[in-house]
């Protein structure tokens, strides 16, 4: 059964002139199924990743950093992609380390821009684990910069998101910023 989103790509390539004979006639099928699984994040239950337990006193920043995302630039529907780090301070309650980088992943998957991106996953640690403070520093590379326009390929991007006492507080912002250190 063909897809609506199947049929768009076979109207995008043949618009462009691409013949769909041959090896080429599955692609539109393809780049759906592809579409749909550099886009799942919109369909991610967020709260569900929030499965928290308690931190039997532990009240020192968490970190989980070098964890490798991909995402779709929402200008130009071509990927960016990066590492990001993730950071806590606990306030009675931990979460399982693998569900900072699903949450990174979860708003990955959607149409983004790298500013948007870190705030979206900093907000949620927020809502959702009420630590403290959480930080979010992420550094990627954008296609769209890369292969067009400006055309400078291997350029990195680096933003952040800070807040409550990782934003507030001169020395834990410092350590934040230590500890989060992508290479």
């Amino acid at each position: 059964m063909t897809t609506v989103v199947e049929e768009s790509f076979r109207d995008i390539l043949r618009a462009t002139g691409v013949p769909l004979n041959g090896e080429l006639d599955e692609t539109p099928m393809r780049a759906a199924k592809a579409w749909r699984e550099l886009t799942a994040g919109y369909a991610a239950d967020i709260p569900a990743l929030f499965k928290t337990f308690d931190a039997n006193g532990y009240d020192e920043m968490v970190v989980v950093r070098d964890i490798p995302f991909s995402s779709l630039c929402e200008h130009h529907l071509l990927p960016f992609y990066g590492k990001a780090a993730v950071a806590y301070i606990p306030q009675g309650r931990i979460v399982g380390l693998s569900k900072l980088a699903r949450l990174v992943d979860a708003y990955a998957r959607r149409l983004q821009v790298q500013e948007r991106l870190a705030n979206e996953v900093v907000d949620a640690l927020m809502e959702h684990l009420q630590p403290t403070g959480a930080a979010v520093v992420m550094e990627a590379e954008h296609l769209c910069m890369s292969l067009r326009g400006a055309k400078v390929p291997g350029a990195i991007t680096v933003t952040s998101a800070l807040r409550g006492a990782i934003f507030e507080k001169p020395e834990a912002r410092a350590e934040a910023m230590s500890l989060l250190g992508l290479r």
